[in-house]
């Protein structure tokens, strides 16, 4: 693909986006029942087409983790589809004025939400963004320029035709929704060059994506680096409370960015709280420890920890831990380590679950709760299209609302300034 025809697309997509915002909720409902309807339709033919990436991945040698995020089935088609349908249930948040208020001179001031315009979507593996991001810029009146990883380029492409069927068939700009097909490093850097078209890119994928997207930009981008959660355990938690909350936020799905990766346990509660730890951990998934020379003891298959692992992601059945003499030295752990995704305190003290979560400046911040609930979907934004740990224009998991802005609406009645 060359610079010329990149250009061609952005510029496709800017003249696009002016028709996305100016559709209407059921217009962009009925749309995407209409989508969700043709990829049930085309299940067949989406397998069909996902062979060839599956057959292509396994000659690379891809992990079979990520065959499986790859591979799609009949079932998860359907899941596909019934996203999709859920997002026609989100309240649309286009149009929507907020903070209307009445000036001294009879003059109302607002704000209006309204679409960023156009945004590129730069990511690996999953054929399910290709239609969920679709879905979700379509609902909140965007353009949207998919660019997936080669590996999944056969079920991208064959998802997009999809989308573009249904757009055709409604007379809608199909531009609306484009897929770039060459997957070659070098059209991301055209891309990240197209910044009189686009107004967002956000990647979705590992730090060497996102670092290589943020560094080659001239687009503003959505940064995700990595999910580095830490769960405080003070000393005024519940036992069994802190153990429930350890095991589900490590074990039950240690691949998501939003599983506990770093364990800080206050002194005072060390000497009950670890030996439950290490058996639960144990029983549960076999978790590798790095442990602290403190809590080192009471983990026999252990190793020491080291700085680096406080640092770490493992993104795998693996823990650092460490003891912390107080709980401000469990917040100056955390704010030296975090990576600004989630973190967690389990504790029974109100004023000191208070203290945590006005000292504690990540995206989320939880109290008694599982990690595992930051997540677009279980904090009540129905879908999210990614996770930012930049503060601007959009931090935490990012649904609909995050995908617009707003403009100043100011309602007069002749006024002019003195």
């Amino acid at each position: 693909m060359t610079s010329f025809s990149m250009e061609n697309m952005a510029k496709g997509s800017k003249v696009a986006s002016r028709v996305a915002a100016q559709l209407t909720t059921i217009e962009k409902n009925t749309l995407l029942s209409a989508m969700a309807d043709a990829i049930e339709a085309q299940t067949d033919s989406i397998i069909k087409e996902n062979a060839k990436d599956i057959t292509a991945g396994e000659k690379k040698g891809l992990s079979a983790a990520m065959l499986d995020r790859l591979l799609l089935t009949p079932e998860r088609v359907s899941d596909i589809s019934n996203a999709i349908r859920e997002i026609t249930t989100l309240t649309d948040p286009v149009g929507d004025i907020a903070n209307l208020s009445l000036r001294p001179n009879g003059m109302q001031v607002g704000k209006m939400r309204i679409p960023l315009g156009v945004i590129a979507m730069i990511y690996e593996a999953r054929p399910n963004v290709t239609a969920e991001a679709a879905a979700l810029c379509i609902k909140s009146g965007n353009a949207v320029i998919l660019r997936g990883g080669s590996e999944a380029i056969h079920s991208n492409l064959a998802l997009a035709a999809c989308l573009h069927n249904v757009l055709g068939a409604h007379k809608v700009d199909k531009n609306i929704v484009s897929v770039i097909p060459d997957t070659s490093r070098e059209v991301i850097e055209l891309l990240l060059k197209q910044r009189d078209s686009i107004d967002l890119v956000i990647p979705r994928g590992g730090e060497g994506l996102i670092r290589y997207v943020t560094e080659h930009s001239q687009i503003p981008v959505i940064q995700h680096f990595k999910g580095v959660c830490h769960l405080f355990i003070d000393k005024h938690a519940e036992l069994s409370k802190a153990i429930d909350i350890l095991v589900n936020g490590k074990t039950q799905r240690p691949s998501a960015c939003n599983a506990i990766e770093t364990l800080l346990v206050h002194q005072d509660i060390a000497e009950s709280f670890l030996p439950l730890a290490a058996k639960a951990l144990a029983d549960a998934a076999q978790v590798k420890v790095h442990a602290c020379d403190r809590s080192l003891a009471y983990f026999p298959n252990g190793e020491e920890a080291s700085v680096e692992d406080y640092h770490a992601e493992y993104l795998a059945q693996e823990i650092a831990i460490k003891v912390v003499t107080s709980f401000d030295k469990a917040i100056e752990h955390i704010n030296e380590y975090t990576s600004d995704h989630t973190e967690v305190i389990v504790s029974q003290d109100t004023s000191r679950t208070q203290q945590f979560i006005r000292q504690i400046n990540s995206s989320v911040v939880m109290v008694n709760a599982s990690s595992r609930f930051s997540d677009g979907g279980q904090l009540g934004l129905g879908s999210e299209i990614g996770i930012s740990t930049s503060k601007l224009h959009a931090y935490g998991p990012m649904g609909l609302a995050s995908l617009t802005t707003e403009k100043f609406v100011v309602l007069g009645d002749g006024q002019v300034r003195p």
